[in-house]
């Protein structure tokens, strides 16, 4: 399918919708501590987003990118996907769900502003969490960078996806491969799809004025995932944690910019 490529002006104005989401994280960050619900985390993002004067992207979504394709069963009720411990992606945030000490949740948020979006993820530590866990998020947001180096005119979508690969896997984490980065422009999901997994040299070719989401997960078990039955939350097959990094970036010829930096 064809890649809408994006002017100067344009990627300007992805930039401040990418800005409004870095922001909220910024936000969220002093909330995020033990004894706090997803829900209470909800509302503050949700709040703070429409302060700007833009509005959430997730909120009544009704077709996230899912295995083979699939489109969950009714939209997304809130405005973050809040993806705790095991669960690696589209978590619903809810006021039963209280962070306990040592927990991890990934945290992705979307956000329209002007009619553009923006779209980015990270992955928290609650409280204290131990080496292991800690060494889990480190590696994954060095996947993220090392993902983002690739990101040149003239590389392909294969570099980015290999670069990935093979840090994760050399660390002993593994890829989760259903669910992918992606195109974003004024859809939250764009072509192209972006793997975090693949060959070198493989793939579409990048070319200034893309605009996409690399945002690897990675688990600290297999890489084999289940759904809940509410059609959103997926979570490892295994139990084991997984852990979230997001940015949306555009191809220029001076290198890639960070639009949710």
């Amino acid at each position: 399918m064809a890649i809408t490529l994006k002017s100067q002006k344009q990627i300007d104005m992805l930039r401040e919708a990418g800005q409004i989401v870095s922001n909220t994280f910024e936000v969220l960050r002093g909330h995020i501590k033990p004894g706090v619900t997803t829900a209470e985390l909800d509302a503050i993002a949700e709040e703070y987003i429409r302060s700007r004067g833009a509005e959430p992207v997730y909120k009544g979504y009704g077709g996230m990118r899912g295995r083979g394709g699939k489109l969950a069963r009714r939209p997304f009720p809130a405005t973050i996907c809040a993806s705790v411990n095991d669960v690696i992606c589209h978590g619903i945030p809810g006021p039963e769900q209280r962070l306990q000490e040592g927990d991890i949740i990934s945290v992705d948020i979307g956000a329209r502003y002007n009619g553009w979006v923006g779209d980015s993820c990270v992955t928290f530590g609650v409280g204290t969490i131990d080496p292991d866990t800690q060494n889990l998020l480190d590696i994954t947001e060095q996947c993220l960078e090392l993902g983002i180096q690739q990101a040149q005119v003239g590389n392909t979508l294969g570099d980015i996806g290999a670069a990935i690969q093979q840090h994760a896997e050399a660390a002993g984490y593994s890829v989760v491969r259903e669910y992918t980065g992606h195109g974003v422009g004024r859809n939250l999901h764009e072509e192209p799809t972006v793997l975090h997994y693949g060959e070198p040299r493989t793939g579409r070719r990048l070319i200034a004025g893309m605009v996409f989401t690399i945002e690897p997960m990675l688990n600290r078990g297999r890489a084999e995932t289940r759904q809940d039955s509410d059609g959103w939350t997926v979570r490892t097959a295994d139990g084991s944690l997984s852990a979230q990094f997001e940015h949306q970036l555009a191809i220029t010829d001076e290198g890639p910019i960070i639009l949710t930096r």
